[in-house]
């Protein structure tokens, strides 16, 4: 039986993202197929996030094999034992800025030190020959056992996700993206037919009625790299032109999209506003998690040791003794495509005129929208005018004196899907929970 959901992850590892991943290959075969793992920079370089992705792999090796040797009723995990993802790296920054940004929330390696804290649950750096054409010195090196569960790639990861949505039918692969979209950005600008082949494109990003987490404004993800954020957004709209990034300093290092696109990309977005409320607490993470680390669960022991080190920054920012908690941003996404026909998800009720803000002094990767409340006035008339300059170009011509940024068009702007409500944020813990551990 086919999966019903496929699905390329572009990612950071990171602390939350990792536990988005064990959520995707924690899910039965049936329910979701990861098909390739796109691994950006972001909460870390780039390096320090392909070595996340190849340390869980080898963990859920030994958790595979600790719970075959205790006769567990369930390995779980059929997602991981039936498909077998690519994985790919992209680019070490964003597209425009050479400096990285790197999020240290989650600890200089990403996973606030469990490589050094459990060693024998990191791999040797002999994995590095699995994405690199440089030969190793000295004897040759046998792949290592764990990468019996993925496909290494040494393609460029925005090319990998090209060729997946080209070699399978339209509209039955999601990119779920929760790291900056550099790589999504790259695969959009380079092909963006085939790029628009995706059936939905799910983001994890951005801060729209709430606080930023990097700057008063700004979400991290959109922040690594605004450029990537308003060239993808832009693909929404029927004029994508329209909210295409200004040039700076004469260059763009990507090319404008066509002047004409068989169709608007579907953007469903996950901004703090809710992801932030989904919280795995730390009392009720103990209660769960030490039981299973104390019958002898590799993956109960890694992710406790890196979850300890969230909790103790959490509460190091905090500073006011109260309960710290993790916000499952990324993992969210995940749930979302885990449970979709849920009636309980709740989108906006129509798609918003999102935009990112690219060059602000203070507000870059600020999610612009307008709070004007003013009328469109191609809203209010059903009649179709013709573009002088086009006779045959029968789209509504509805031009507002005054307003140069189109924000009072219906044929301009994006149209970004945010989603405003779960089934439920107190149940989602416990959902991760048991899916990870049974």
């Amino acid at each position: 039986m086919a999966p019903k959901q496929r699905v390329i992850l572009d990612t950071d590892p990171g602390v939350d993202d990792v536990l988005a991943l064990l959520l995707a290959l924690s899910a039965s075969p049936e329910e979701l197929e990861l098909a390739m793992i796109s691994v950006t920079y972001g909460n870390v370089p780039l390096q320090s996030c392909l070595r996340n992705v190849v340390a869980l792999f080898h963990v859920l090796e030994k958790e595979m094999k600790w719970r075959e040797e205790t006769g567990k009723s369930t390995r779980g995990f059929g997602a991981l034992n039936t498909h077998k993802p690519i994985v790919a790296v992209g680019p070490e920054h964003a597209l425009e800025d050479e400096i990285l940004a790197a999020d240290h929330f989650h600890g200089a390696d990403g996973l606030h030190g469990v490589h050094e804290k459990q060693p024998h649950l990191s791999p040797a750096d002999t994995w590095r020959s699995l994405f690199s054409d440089e030969e190793p010195k000295g004897e040759k090196v046998e792949p290592p056992s764990y990468s019996k569960y993925f496909t290494p790639s040494k393609a460029p990861a925005h090319k990998e996700i090209l060729r997946i949505l080209k070699e399978s039918p339209e509209n039955t692969v999601t990119v779920v993206a929760v790291g900056p979209l550099t790589n999504v950005a790259l695969a959009a600008a380079e092909d963006p037919e085939t790029f628009l082949r995706a059936k939905e494109l799910v983001v994890m990003g951005g801060a729209v009625n709430v606080e930023g987490n990097v700057t008063p404004v700004a979400e991290f993800n959109c922040f690594a790299d605004t450029v990537a954020a308003a060239r993808v957004y832009a693909l929404t709209s029927p004029n994508p032109i329209s909210t295409m990034p200004p040039v700076i300093h004469g260059k763009s290092f990507l090319p404008p999209y066509p002047a004409k696109l068989s169709k608007q990309l579907k953007l469903t977005l996950f901004p703090l506003d809710i992801t932030t409320p989904l919280e795995l607490r730390k009392k009720y993470f103990y209660e769960t998690i030490q039981p299973i680390t104390k019958s002898g669960s590799p993956l109960a022991l890694w992710i406790e040791t890196f979850m300890t080190g969230i909790f103790n920054k959490v509460e190091a920012m905090l500073g006011d003794g109260s309960e710290p908690g993790l916000s499952l941003h990324d993992p969210a996404c995940i749930w979302y495509m885990l449970t979709q026909d849920d009636p309980a998800w709740e989108p906006v009720a129509k798609p918003e005129d999102i935009r990112i803000e690219t060059s602000g002094q203070w507000t870059r990767g600020m999610h612009v929208v307008d709070r004007r409340q003013r009328a469109k006035p191609g809203e209010q008339s059903s009649k179709v005018e013709t573009h002088p300059a086009d006779p045959l170009d029968a789209t509504t011509f509805d031009d507002v004196p005054g307003d140069d940024m189109g924000w009072l068009s219906v044929n301009k702007g994006n149209r970004i899907n945010r989603m405003v409500k779960t089934p439920g944020d107190e149940k989602f813990a416990a959902i991760l929970m048991d899916r990870l551990f049974g």
